[in-house]
């Protein structure tokens, strides 16, 4: 199965011009935690919930600073054609739960989460990169 059978094709932008205020509004009313970053049709990052929490009120910045001020540049992706299988266990190595959805052109066609693979796959491939995405860090692990 590819990864186009399972992405979710409709993806609200922002762009970097944005204020943190319209991000947050916007991931409220959709009710996610994550939208893609976009200058002239091109992925330039993506902003989450926490990008506003730490990086933004965290760092002192207000609702009215901009999206490009706080969002995470280096973006990670997969492409429309890839393999569903391919993808999930790359996300479970690189610990995401989300990743934005490119064609070969480099232009972003959706989104495809765990949630979108849970509902495609009942064998287990969803936990298992759930359980890679989640595994603790030295810091929060219990003992």
């Amino acid at each position: 199965m590819k990864v186009s059978d399972a992405m979710t094709q409709e993806v609200q932008l922002c762009t970097p011009d944005d204020t943190l205020r319209d991000a947050a509004e916007a991931m409220a009313m959709l009710g996610v935690g994550l939208l893609p970053v976009a200058d002239n049709e091109r992925l330039v990052g993506m902003i989450t919930d926490r990008d506003i929490a730490l990086r933004g009120i965290g760092m002192g910045r207000g609702p009215d600073s901009r999206v490009g001020d706080v969002m995470t540049a280096e973006v990670k992706y997969c492409f429309e054609d890839q393999e569903l299988e391919d993808v999930t266990q790359n996300m479970g190595a690189i610990q995401v739960r989300r990743l934005p959805v490119l064609n070969r052109d480099k232009r972003l066609v959706g989104i495809i989460a765990l949630g979108d693979i849970a509902q495609i796959h009942a064998n287990g491939a969803t936990g298992a990169a759930l359980s890679q995405i989640s595994r603790p860090t030295t810091q929060h692990a219990q003992v």
